[in-house]
């Protein structure tokens, strides 16, 4: 086999896969979906795709789909082997909302064939390169690192930084690499006069910076991150994300994101803003 990009994207159903084949395809990888196991030698093989970068997309209605057999295909093709889940209830959610019918529950309820699948492909998900949970991140962010871990162009290869907020009260977000916790900050929650605004109100932005920890710790927390962003793009990273939570991920949290946004963004890295619990 030649050393071009070859992908196996699998996992869970309704985890995304047919997303990240999408943003796969916009940055020129030749994409097959749903393809057949039997067919994988051959189109590796085909004259005119020698040099060309493929990603290849398998899930459980794949024809001879076996996951004992698509681990050692992938060992014998030197394939990056990448798994896309979720919660049972994520995906339970995602396919009552669109009404589709899960390929594992034809004889059974949904969440008896969600949790069928699991037990099923759980060694797949043991030998993946890259795991990726999609609970908790939208279309829009998936297709986002997908593109940034598997961009072709290295020349331009820059870490791009999703910074989010969030409320602890709703639990930590899974796809987080680093977390900063600043409910030891004043809370404008308790203040009648702020409590229904939001971290991006500047009336809350100027209580929480008369606690004179809010420097202090944006200081010691910038020191850090322009101390790791350099060495995270030196050591190959290309995506980051980091989570920044409160109480209620409504006040606190998410001016202290936007804040450090904006200071990334001055280190000329691309920088994504989400408030995951701001209403």
């Amino acid at each position: 086999m030649t050393k071009r990009p070859i992908l196996f994207i699998t996992g869970l159903s309704g985890a995304g896969i047919s997303t990240a084949l999408k943003a796969l395809e916009d940055i020129g990888y030749e994409v097959f979906d749903n393809f057949p196991l039997s067919q994988v030698y051959t189109v590796l093989n085909e004259d005119g795709f020698e040099e060309s970068p493929i990603a290849l997309g398998f899930d459980s209605r794949t024809r001879s789909f076996n996951p004992e057999n698509m681990i050692r295909m992938a060992q014998d093709t030197g394939a990056h082997l990448t798994f896309l889940k979720a919660t049972n209830d994520t995906l339970h959610k995602r396919f009552s909302e669109t009404r589709r019918v899960h390929p594992m529950a034809k004889d059974r309820t949904v969440i008896d064939g969600i949790i069928y699948e699991r037990q099923w492909l759980e060694p797949l998900l043991e030998a993946a390169d890259m795991s990726i949970d999609t609970t908790d991140i939208s279309v829009h962010d998936l297709k986002r690192k997908i593109e940034a871990d598997f961009t072709l162009d290295k020349t331009d290869k820059r870490l791009s930084v999703t910074i989010m907020s969030f409320g602890f009260k709703n639990g930590v977000p899974r796809e987080m690499d680093m977390m900063f916790d600043v409910r030891f900050l004043k809370n404008p929650h308790w203040d009648p006069d702020l409590k229904q605004n939001t971290g991006q109100d500047k009336a809350v932005q100027d209580y929480i910076l008369t606690d004179p920890n809010t420097d202090v710790f944006f200081k010691k927390t910038t020191d850090m991150v322009d101390f790791l962003l350099p060495n995270y793009t030196d050591e190959g990273k290309s995506y980051l994300t980091i989570a920044i939570g409160c109480t209620g991920g409504k006040h606190r949290s998410v001016f202290m994101t936007e804040r450090l946004a904006k200071h990334i963004e001055k280190l000329n890295y691309p920088v994504t803003i989400r408030h995951r619990d701001m209403k």
